[in-house]
């Protein structure tokens, strides 16, 4: 058996490989996030994930099914719903019963009255739409009445944008705290997100400065039984929002898919034992709710050529994990996630067989198999694949 010190958790978000069984009860039915974004540009190179077994897992144009080195497989989602929060959090164990609410026709009244009364002025918008086009049907409007713009989409979430010079970033994360605390009970939505911009009138552009103010995970995850248990919890990327900050012991707050390699890359030359979890943002959010395949394909050629990166820096204790939280097929009707399987990938040093994991069952493998390689107790969901890898 080998010993692992230290796990490397990767998520490539919206990354799914073909639809689940219930798919078509989330109007999702035919989607295939990384099938279709590589049949769309007439294949893909990405011989790292290919020797990893990526191509083994559905057919995808350009990617051998013969992988040589790896664990493969894919997941199905046990959660109610198809949004980062819900797949996050089965990942780390925690599976919902119930889908977080959506607005697909805005919040009533009785949130967004208080609202505007809690912030000192009011609203604009207020329906589900896409960050970058409501910004620019409203940014103008919004710089002459300095009313933030309220929206959503088909995602739990609350959005509030602002223009930087209008309404300040820090007044804006203070408006986004107070829809936090307003957002309880049956309105207790997964996320609010603060999403300043700058530039004028038909060239807005919205900055970095993105920050997500989430739900805390009702019940312990891995996270925080591995935090608890004397192990580093490194998140990079999103992954500090998403879980409210709860079991995290370092993080790194980034919004791009390199400066999240980077981030990896970093916690990975510090040798502490425990897990480093990264979420690569930019495949959903720049290309699959903007329904660009080629970006997307893009993404996925140049993560392929990072990861080498990381292979490299690799020590003989570490574990790579890479998967997907929901699937957002950029050529799928519409711009919303898409209720998708999952892939499942696994490497460590000196792995040079092709290890089978099949279709897992629920996200919470991955928090199983974190549970047995690091011998902590588990969340009781899930089932650990440590064993198939010999590890």
């Amino acid at each position: 058996m080998k010993t692992i010190g230290r796990s490397l958790l990767i998520v490539l978000d919206g990354a799914g490989i073909g639809e689940l069984p219930d798919a078509a009860e989330f109007g999702d039915e035919g989607a295939s996030t990384i099938p279709h974004v590589a049949s769309s540009v007439g294949g893909l190179s990405l011989p790292n994930l290919e020797k990893m077994g990526l191509g083994a897992i559905a057919p995808i144009a350009g990617v051998s099914p013969k992988g040589t080195a790896g664990g493969y497989g894919k997941m199905e989602e046990q959660s109610a719903g198809k949004d980062t929060t819900t797949g996050h959090w089965e990942i780390a164990g925690l599976i919902l019963e119930k889908e977080f609410p959506t607005y697909p026709q805005g919040f009533p009244a009785e949130i967004i009255d208080v609202f505007s009364q809690k912030i000192g002025r009011g609203v604009i918008g207020n329906y589900p739409a896409s960050g970058t086009a409501i910004i620019e049907e409203l940014g103008q409007e919004h710089m002459e009445t300095g009313k933030p713009i309220v929206y959503t989409s088909a995602d739990s979430v609350f959005q509030v944008a602002a223009h930087e010079e209008i309404i300040p970033v820090e007044e804006l994360y203070r408006y986004c705290k107070i829809a936090r605390e307003i957002l309880t009970g049956e309105h207790a939505v997964a996320r609010v997100i603060a999403r300043p911009f700058v530039g004028k009138p038909g060239a807005f552009v919205r900055t970095k400065r993105r920050r997500d103010f989430s739900l805390p995970p009702p019940s312990a995850t891995i996270l925080d039984i591995l935090a608890e248990s004397g192990f580093e919890v490194m998140a990079v990327g999103k992954i500090d929002d998403i879980f409210a900050g709860k079991g995290i012991t370092q993080s790194i707050h980034v919004v791009n898919n390199r400066e999240t390699i980077d981030g990896v890359l970093k916690f990975m030359t510090g040798g502490e034992r425990g897990l480093i979890f990264a979420n690569l943002v930019e495949f959903d959010m720049n290309y699959g709710h903007r329904n660009d395949p080629a970006g997307f394909a893009r993404a996925l050629e140049d993560f392929d050529k990072w990861l080498m990166e990381i292979l490299k820096a690799m020590t003989d204790e570490d574990l790579l994990i890479i998967t997907a939280d929901h699937g957002c097929d950029p050529t799928a009707p519409g711009t919303d996630h898409t209720r998708e399987y999952v892939p499942l990938l696994a490497y460590y040093p000196g792995l040079n067989k092709r290890v089978n994991l099949g279709i897992r069952q629920s996200f919470a493998d991955i928090a199983a198999t974190l549970a047995k390689i690091f011998g902590v107790r588990g969340t009781g969901n899930g089932e650990e694949f440590a064993t198939l890898l010999e590890v």
